[in-house]
């Protein structure tokens, strides 16, 4: 189901969106680890989905599961729920189980969409959770920085025959939790060295893609706004 789905996805986005990945090597490494991905859109899951080339067992917030047919869909492509409102001891088992089983694990460590202060790329912090889960399962962090999906809200306005709305996709070094430290003190440090890493991974993508300010992420009211002016 995983693969159909991955291939109806990039059969879907190919006419409309290019992706252009930074390390796209990093998404292919082997073993268990987990993606850890800022969020700046509804369209980052499918689209991040379509640049890594492992599967990725993906952790989403209950609220999709609510709806069945739409939750009937993500459990069969191994998506299981995570409550957010408050320690969801199901999910961190069922997130222990499948990097164990040496699944990569995707996780949005914000904890919802998120742009400007809000956005772990301007300086928020990394929500608690994905340092205590590498350093339970042993599992490095690979972070990644996601940029111009927020443009496929207003997909309509800006596609014409044969131009296609670019999306850049950056993967980061693996993480590790140091060592010498109790273990509060290391998953504080790993939280610490995930959120630097964003921020430097996004000042690369600027860098090497050339990127503009209009090209950063922007709120989807901001978005639709402005391609109306």
């Amino acid at each position: 189901m995983y693969l159909f789905t991955r291939l109806t996805l990039t059969m879907l986005f190919a006419p409309f969106v290019k992706i252009h990945v930074l390390r796209p090597l990093t998404g292919r490494r082997k073993g268990a680890w987990i993606l850890a991905s800022n969020h700046i859109s509804h369209f980052d899951p499918p689209l991040v989905t379509v640049a890594v080339r492992r599967k990725v067992d993906w952790m989403g917030m209950v609220e999709l599961f609510r709806r069945p047919l739409l939750g009937a869909w993500l459990r069969a492509n191994d998506t299981f729920p995570v409550d957010r409102a408050h320690l969801d001891r199901r999910a961190v088992r069922i997130a222990l189980t499948r990097l164990r089983a040496g699944h990569v694990l995707g996780m949005f460590p914000e904890g919802g969409i998120r742009n400007g202060a809000r956005s772990v790329l301007e300086g928020a912090p990394v929500r608690p959770g994905v340092a205590g889960l590498s350093m339970m399962a042993a599992a490095p962090i690979i972070p990644c920085v996601i940029m111009g999906s927020d443009r496929c809200y207003i997909l309509s306005r800006l596609w014409r025959p044969g131009r296609r709305i670019p999306v850049w996709v950056a993967f980061g070094e693996p993480l590790l939790p140091p060592s010498g430290m109790d273990r509060a003190a290391a998953r504080a440090a790993l939280e610490a060295s995930l959120a630097d890493a964003f921020r430097q991974l996004a000042l690369e993508m600027r860098r090497h893609f050339q990127l503009s300010e209009d090209d950063l992420p922007q709120s989807r009211r901001v978005r639709r706004g402005s391609s109306r002016a």
